[in-house]
């Protein structure tokens, strides 16, 4: 038995929700028609350069549809795929879901959390769209359901932020998450693993200053290039850039890691997968998720290793701060 409670070597997100809820509780995605600062003209305009929405929202997923009507078509969807969940989580995806007045968020997470099925929200956005008002809300929400705000950070390095376009660095991450933790509410955070000029060492160093965030989960994937994107047309222009690994390769990365990660850290996503009419230039081909978990978990059991092995806790101040 590890840490977090069960026979897994990592802390998992699907253990995680069964020890907090005491069942299997499913995610399903909205699209409520949000933008982003990043896009139109407030922060820039373009957006990161790695980013195509459409790649990774599911197809029940439309802004011309109500909050309702999205999640009903999402319980339908994932009652036949997934018979065993009877509660759901709301996950407002695309792009920053706190980039509107006060008063059009409490409509829409008021809606989401009307439904009964519905166990609590969770908002994916970037660090530089919250502030104290709007986290505020969010902690009232937090008192009767549950409520996770998942932020974009994507890499700690400040130079690495500034070549995709991503508009923020990585203080106001710090200064964000650290914010919303203070109320008393989960908090997510989201990497990238291989934008141009990262190096393995680069990759595993910055597991400390993960660790030093206060956060509740985290994700991780690999860089997947989507077609347009300003990112695939630098791959174009100068492939020897980026990094790709091959999966075994990638394991490798991961479970390094993982092995340094805090043992907390409930660990959501370490790779991802894209409809192939998206990607662009290599990949893996098509490799479903549950497979990606199951190769990694036996790796970790091959290699008897397990998340947090190598983790040196920090002091209690520092860890909270967000300082290093």
């Amino acid at each position: 038995m590890y840490p977090w409670g069960d026979l897994r070597r990592y802390n998992s997100y699907a253990g995680y929700f069964r020890r907090l809820f005491g069942e299997r509780v499913q995610k399903l995605s909205v699209d409520a028609g949000f933008s982003c600062p990043n896009r139109d003209g407030t922060v820039g305009r373009g957006g990161c350069t790695f980013c195509d929405n459409a790649a990774f929202t599911p197809s029940y997923c439309c802004p011309s549809k109500s909050i309702r009507q999205q999640i009903g078509e999402g319980i339908e969807f994932h009652a036949r795929r997934y018979r065993t969940a009877t509660r759901y989580l709301v996950y407002f995806q695309s792009f920053s879901n706190t980039y509107a007045p006060l008063e059009r968020l409490r409509e829409l997470y008021d809606e989401a959390l009307a439904n009964p099925a519905v166990a609590g929200i969770v908002v994916g956005t970037r660090p530089d769209c919250v502030d104290e008002e709007k986290l505020d809300y969010f902690a009232k929400l937090a008192q009767t359901h549950y409520v996770a705000l998942e932020y974009g950070i994507e890499s700690t390095s400040d130079a690495t932020l500034r070549a995709v376009n991503r508009g923020h660095d990585f203080a106001t991450a710090v200064q964000a998450v650290r914010m919303t933790a203070e109320r008393g509410i989960s908090v997510g955070a989201h990497f990238i693993l291989g934008l141009p000029g990262q190096s393995d060492e680069m990759l595993v160093a910055q597991t400390a200053a993960i660790n030093a965030l206060p956060l509740t989960t985290v994700k991780f994937h690999q860089l997947q290039l989507f077609r347009g994107t300003p990112l695939a047309a630098e791959y174009d222009a100068a492939p020897g850039r980026f990094r790709f690994w091959t999966l075994e390769e990638y394991l490798d990365l991961f479970v390094d890691i993982l092995r340094h990660l805090r043992p907390d850290l409930v660990v959501e996503r370490f790779a991802s997968e894209a409809p192939p009419r998206y990607r662009y230039g290599p990949s893996w081909g098509s490799v479903r998720n549950e497979q990606l978990w199951a190769l990694l978990e036996k790796r970790l059991e091959a290699l008897d290793t397990y998340q947090g092995e190598f983790f040196v806790p920090l002091p209690a101040f520092n860890r909270i701060s967000g300082c290093l």
